[in-house]
Formats: structure tokens, C-alpha cells, sequence
């Protein structure tokens, strides 16, 4: 009977101990979203990229929406993973905002891109950045031109390529299964040519 109790409150402690740390984690991470909006705001008025907190290493540099999705994150600089955990992010491989070529953005399925699971040919996309050297907001508005899941090793989306456009890239199958072969890429074309609108 002592052995009992003694396990039934090694679990109740374990339960109370694990709870907690998802509820913190879950704290963590609604705090850090709305630190990184924060800096991108302040980034806006200051005119330089800031960080989200003293110690970060990781900056927000672009706003992406989607709008039939309801979709509107912040946009961070290097797809590291580490970069990753806390939003979608661009990757250094791929064209500069405001620049031709391939931007390319990326995000995890379990949430930054999840609702890429929803996205449809012909939904609009906004990407804004802020140019330091011009000290003005750029808004590039891109339509949903192709949706395609494809091998992990197929690179071909996320090639360079002449012409201005988006792709946006997430593991496959979306939600939090233990694998994922397979990437989900969305290639966006520019809806106005190559100049852009300044906010």
C-alpha cells in the first residue's frame, strides 16, 4: 500500500511538473511573438533593424500576409533552426527583398506555415519590408500562382531564377507527425511589375 502511494505521487508530481512547463513554454512563445511584432514596429520609426530582447540574435526584417487566410506574421532573418522557433523565416539562399529573383521564405508545419495548408491558387500575398538605406516601407504584392508537395530532395522551387517571385516552403505532411519526406512549396507571382510600392 506504501509502494502505491509512493508512485501515485511520483506521477501526480511528474504530471503537475510537466504541465507547468508546457504552460511556460506556451507563455514563452506568446511573449516572444509579441516582442518580435514590438521591434519590427520600433524598426519602422528607428529606420534599423532591432532586436526583440537585449540578448537575441535574430531580427525581424518583413511583414507577410495573407489575407484570406487571416495570416499575418513577421518575418525574421536566416532560416536557422534556432531562428525558425520563433517565426517564419527568410532564407539567405534566396533573392533579397526588393530585389530579382527567388525570395524564398520558410516556416515550420507545426505552426508558422501551418495555415499554408489552407492557401489556395490566386490568394493574394503581401510581403513588407523596411529599406534602411532609403528609410521607407516596400510592399510587393504577390498571387498564388502554384501549389506543389515535393520530394525533400527536389530543389528545383528553390533555384534561382531571373524573374521576381516568392516561394514559400514547410516540410509536408502538415501537423506534428514524426516524419516528413515530402516538402510543400507555394510559388507566388508579382501582381504589379517590377517596381514597387512604397507605404
Amino acid at each position: 500500500m506504501r509502494v502505491l502511494r509512493f508512485a501515485a505521487a511520483i506521477v501526480l508530481i511528474a504530471g503537475c511538473a510537466l504541465t507547468c512547463r508546457a504552460g511556460y513554454m506556451h507563455a514563452k512563445a506568446e511573449l516572444a511573438g509579441v516582442l518580435i511584432r514590438r521591434a519590427w514596429e520600433h524598426s519602422l520609426v528607428s529606420g534599423k533593424a532591432e532586436p526583440p530582447w537585449p540578448s537575441a540574435d535574430l531580427r525581424p526584417i518583413a511583414r507577410l500576409q495573407i489575407p484570406r487566410l487571416g495570416y499575418d506574421e513577421i518575418v525574421l532573418e536566416g532560416a536557422t533552426l534556432r531562428t525558425m522557433a520563433f517565426g517564419p523565416t527568410h532564407m539567405l539562399s534566396g533573392a533579397g527583398f526588393g530585389g530579382p529573383g527567388n525570395l524564398l521564405l520558410a516556416g515550420h508545419r507545426t505552426s508558422w506555415f501551418l495555415p499554408l495548408e489552407g492557401i489556395a491558387q490566386n490568394d493574394m500575398v503581401y510581403v513588407s519590408w523596411f529599406d534602411s538605406r532609403r528609410r521607407a516601407v516596400h510592399e510587393r504584392t504577390y498571387r498564388v500562382s502554384l501549389i506543389r508537395v515535393v520530394d525533400a530532395t527536389d530543389f528545383t522551387m528553390l533555384a534561382p531564377t531571373s524573374e521576381d517571385v516568392l516561394t514559400l516552403v514547410t516540410c509536408y505532411p502538415f501537423g506534428s507527425s514524426a516524419r516528413s519526406p515530402q516538402r510543400y512549396m507555394v510559388r507566388a507571382l508579382p501582381v504589379e511589375p517590377a517596381g514597387l510600392s512604397t507605404n
